[in-house]
């Protein structure tokens, strides 16, 4: 589905497991899998995105499945041209139309990272290229007023990093990025199945069990799932069941992380900005901010409300596509504009 051309302003959320692309209206939105599928004898790019995700794990030897981005920054230059050269091109039908594109960064890039994700997306297509802060276009997407004297903290989970920040009067008060995200939650549950129970499980099934029966909430209602992988001592696969209950203790230590960082932030934070957090709360966003009992554990340790923002999975998206009002009023945030024009 295409945009149309009056609408020309685009927002990416260049994530390390999922790239989202959305207008300014947020009518039109693209989830892709941040992944290329290339033949390594030929270099020919045979899938990207979601037609790469059945792919992992199965491929022969010469087909390369490439993550481009690690930890929400740029690994592969050219690969990641490639995903924002194909978003754009989903997203925006006339070709002979360049559109200006935002681009969500996790809030630790180097200035070297920021200029290789402007020049793919110049390289890709976009007419102008402007870089928004993760934690900044989170609170945008989850609808928070930040240009208010009133201190917000929003606490975006993706899939590679944690970006954790204290917003007010349209700046960034205090914040900090971490690596402690998604799919550290799957890689815990990964080395615990071959530890435990000798069973190697791939990166797939340990998301799948993460969405289906993850929690950090030991109080949590119990629940099974199946889990299928290969027995280590035989080489013969297996299916065993395993239990909510089980998992807490797994992604307990990650959620922990998250959390101390998060109380690392409030501990820099103005006082007068303390008070305000604990009257407005925390809010979570990003995928990771949806695996269970995670709001409810920082609640309980931070002595905090937490709220799980609506869609929080697009927050990031949404905030990047509608932030192109706040190029004039953000004083942080917006990481130096680059005004390359094609």
């Amino acid at each position: 589905m295409g945009i149309n051309v009056a609408s020309l302003d685009i927002g990416i959320d260049l994530g390390t497991a999922v790239i989202v692309a959305t207008d300014a209206d947020y009518t039109h939105t693209l989830r892709e899998e941040a992944v290329v599928a290339v033949d390594a004898r030929t270099g020919k790019v045979l899938a990207i995105g979601d037609e790469v995700r059945n792919m992992i794990g199965r491929t022969p030897p010469h087909i390369r499945v490439i993550r481009p981005l690690v930890g929400g920054v740029v690994s592969d230059f050219d690969t990641t041209e490639i995903l924002i050269k194909y978003l754009l091109k989903k997203i925006c039908t006339n070709a002979f139309v360049k559109p200006r594109v935002c681009i969500c960064v996790p809030s630790g890039i180097t200035s070297v990272e920021s200029q290789a994700v402007i020049d793919a997306a110049v390289s890709a297509g976009a007419r102008k290229v402007f870089l928004i802060e993760e934690p900044v276009a989170a609170a945008i997407g989850a609808g928070m007023d930040i240009s208010q004297p009133n201190g917000n903290l929003i606490v975006d989970v993706g899939g590679g990093t944690t970006d954790i920040a204290v917003l007010s009067l349209n700046g960034i008060v205090c914040k900090t990025s971490l690596k402690s995200a998604g799919m550290e939650f799957d890689e815990a549950l990964i080395r615990y199945m071959r530890g435990r129970y000798n069973l190697l499980i791939g990166n797939r099934t340990a998301q799948e069990i993460k969405m289906e029966i993850g929690s950090v909430d030991p109080d949590s209602e119990d629940a099974a799932a199946d889990i299928k992988g290969r027995h280590l001592l035989n080489g013969l696969p297996r299916k065993m069941s395993i239990r909510r209950s089980e998992l807490v203790s797994v992604y307990e230590p990650v959620a922990q992380n998250i959390i101390k960082a998060v109380q690392g932030v409030l501990e820099k934070t103005p006082p007068e900005l303390v008070g305000d957090i604990r009257d407005n709360g925390i809010v979570l966003t990003g995928g990771g901010a949806q695996l269970g009992g995670l709001d409810v554990l920082m609640e309980k340790r931070t002595k905090t409300k937490c709220n799980i923002a609506e869609n929080p999975q697009d927050c990031v998206a949404i905030g990047t596509a509608r932030s192109f009002k706040y190029l004039t009023t953000l004083y942080d945030g917006f990481i130096t504009p680059s005004m390359h024009a094609h």
